[in-house]
């Protein structure tokens, strides 16, 4: 059974010993902050004004109607209006542009005629996702001026106003604006506060080793679940404090909606966080070294989170033997409930597995790490 007056004990203990560092204490404040702000503002998944250069070899009234048509689009930024494939080609190369449009000499003439005009799109492939989406605004925009020309053509042979046999209306719901920022920053936090735990408390006891003060604690009667509880209460205070930071900063620095209850946020970050930091204690009941701790803890947090989580990848486009691997990575989880929180406004109806997942987790990490350093103690 746990003794609370130990555990209040070990907790004052590290505490102290918080405080008595304030440029850990500062750093272990700072770098969420500084993670959130660089990557919420740098990193963006959002393809606008895609620089766009424009060889018009027709020069006439039609052609000028779709360059006319590009420089309205907000996907598009037409830089330069060059005379030659030359200029295309050392721009590409340079990459000062992205996208190249070729209109040919005889466009206007067979638009007059009725006749199927061919419009050349050259785009530079090296990052296949953005000429992926490019290409298909370029289409989106010849399309619809495609369909102004069939009207018009329509409407001067007297057959009428020209109607399409099948009308489209798109509607997003939870992210209308389409914004990168409004996915990219909840999975943010998830992905910081999995690094900032694992590596606070992965270095706790591989310090106690080195400094040789575990031989200390091998002399009280205090229990592993003491130990382990003591240790990380001085750490969860700053991994809350840690996510309150980023939890304001995503919602009023980036604009991030948040919808749902802030209670069940509260909730999922607190079991996400013990979670985590039970792990960083596993971490450092099995390394002896600071080193070894640290390199495990970046290892064995910061890489699953980031590119195993689905904070940026789809785990649906991932190879299935991979997609498994994903299954054993809290952060996926918690993404998806910061996300459900923030951006859809569900409760736990819904949400309900994955914080179920987040606490399976939690409480088996603690009963491995309180195992583990109980051997460590007897050993």
């Amino acid at each position: 059974m746990i003794n609370l007056r130990r555990t209040r004990a070990m907790a004052r203990k590290e505490f102290l010993h918080v405080f008595r560092d304030p440029r850990s204490l500062i750093m272990a404040l700072a770098i969420p902050l500084i993670m959130l702000l660089l990557f919420g503002y740098a990193l963006s998944l959002d393809v606008d004004r895609v620089p766009t250069m424009v060889y018009d070899v027709s020069r006439s009234v039609e052609s000028r109607e779709l360059i006319a048509s590009l420089r309205g689009s907000r996907f598009f930024e037409v830089v330069d209006v060059v005379s030659s494939y030359a200029s295309i080609e050392e721009a590409i190369d340079r990459g000062t542009v992205l996208m190249a449009i070729v209109i040919p000499t005889d466009f206007s003439r067979q638009i007059l005629r009725g006749d199927a005009a061919e419009v050349q799109v050259l785009v530079d492939g090296s990052d296949s996702n953005t000429a992926s989406l490019a290409i298909g605004y370029a289409q989106g925009v010849i399309t619809a001026y495609s369909s102004r020309l069939q009207a018009k053509y329509a409407d001067a042979h007297g057959a009428g106003p020209l109607r399409a046999p099948v009308d489209m209306e798109a509607r997003v719901w939870y992210n209308s604006e389409l914004a990168s920022k409004n996915f990219i920053v909840p999975g943010l936090i998830a992905v910081i506060l999995q690094v900032i735990a694992a590596l606070l408390t992965s270095l706790t006891i591989a310090r106690e080793w080195e400094m040789g003060n575990m031989e200390l604690l091998l002399s009280t009667p205090l229990r592993p679940a003491e130990l382990v509880l003591g240790k990380m209460a001085a750490f969860f205070a700053i991994g809350v404090a840690d996510a309150a930071v980023a939890v304001l900063l995503g919602r009023f620095a980036f604009g991030v909606p948040l919808r749902g209850s802030i209670g069940l946020l509260a909730f999922s970050v607190f079991v996400f966080l013990f979670g985590s930091l039970c792990w960083g204690l596993l971490i450092s009941a099995l390394a002896r070294t600071q080193l070894l701790a640290y390199q495990m803890g970046i290892l064995t947090s910061f890489l699953p989170s980031f590119l195993l989580s689905g904070f940026l990848y789809a785990i649906e486009n991932m190879p299935p033997v991979i997609q498994v691997f994903t299954y054993i990575v809290p952060s996926r989880y918690f993404i998806a409930v910061l996300q459900g929180i923030f951006l859809k406004g569900i409760g736990t109806q819904i949400l309900w597995l994955p914080l179920l997942l987040l606490a399976v987790y939690a409480v088996a990490v603690f009963a491995v790490a309180t195992k583990r350093l109980n051997q460590k103690l007897v050993s």
